[in-house]
């Protein structure tokens, strides 16, 4: 597929991709949604390539939502469908075995919350913006998003969030947990990239596996999440990268990760 609404920039094992449509705040159509996914599976498969970034083009929006014009003339399938699409990049987002930063440089209200959340850790300019607003246009919240807000902050903080359709700044947001650090939006972009380098250096096979015992560890019980853990734990000592790793720091010297 031909990504239209998507660029891609390479670099020091880092993916940077922005939602490119800023003549509608980034918005999120049913096109956008499948270059985003064809775009993150091609990162995934890409073993050069070891974190990735996710914004906004412009400096007024992350994303400010799903295309509501898009979705006005839906009919309930269509609808649902949609809902299912926007889902599925979700949990391709949250299955990634490459760590996934969300750079806010703006609004980031309803699908494109959903999307930040999809997302292992999330960085905020300080002007951005936060919100689920779709009861105020006559739905729920699709792309996951009462489920992954409820899980992250806690059930009481989530139903004010979505049931008010309230819009928080980005202060609220790093206060209720929701981001996990603000900027001024000049120093955004290299705050993000800066972590997303440090996540790069390290074993890639190792990252990949503590993002999925974090992630998968989260709906079991703590017993079966030790068990989950030691198993992964157990794995790596397979690994080309373990022998390196411990060997240059007996060595004292820098290690030369190769994924394998």
């Amino acid at each position: 597929m031909e990504e239209k609404n998507i660029l891609l920039e390479t670099g020091e094992g880092v993916a940077l991709v922005t939602v490119n449509r800023p003549e509608s705040l980034n918005a999120l159509n049913s096109r956008v949604l499948s270059e985003l996914e064809c775009v993150l599976y091609g990162l995934e498969q890409d073993r050069g390539v070891r974190a990735v970034i996710l914004t906004g083009a412009g400096d007024k929006a992350f994303v400010a939502g799903a295309d509501i014009k898009e979705m006005a003339a839906m009919t309930s399938y269509q609808g649902h469908q949609f809902a299912l699409q926007g889902q599925r990049l979700m949990l391709f987002l949250e299955k990634m075995t490459k760590p996934v930063i969300a750079a806010l440089n703006g609004y980031a209200l309803g699908g494109g919350l959903e999307l930040a959340l999809a997302c292992d850790v999330i960085y905020a300019s300080d002007n951005a913006k936060l919100g689920f607003p779709e009861v105020t246009l006559g739905i729920i919240p699709g792309f996951g998003g009462t489920q992954n807000l409820s899980r992250l902050i806690g059930p009481n903080r989530a139903k004010e969030l979505v049931l008010s359709g309230r819009i928080i700044p980005a202060a609220r947001a790093l206060e209720w947990g929701i981001v996990n650090e603000l900027c001024p939006q000049a120093e955004l972009r290299d705050k993000v990239m800066g972590l997303a380098r440090e996540m790069a250096r390290n074993g890639s096979l190792a990252v990949g596996y503590a993002k999925d015992a974090i992630t998968n560890g989260l709906d079991m019980t703590k017993e079966d999440g030790f068990r989950y853990e030691s198993s992964l734990f157990g794995v790596l000592f397979a690994t080309q990268d373990q022998k390196e790793g411990m060997g240059a720091f007996v060595e004292k010297r820098k290690a030369e990760f190769q994924g394998k």
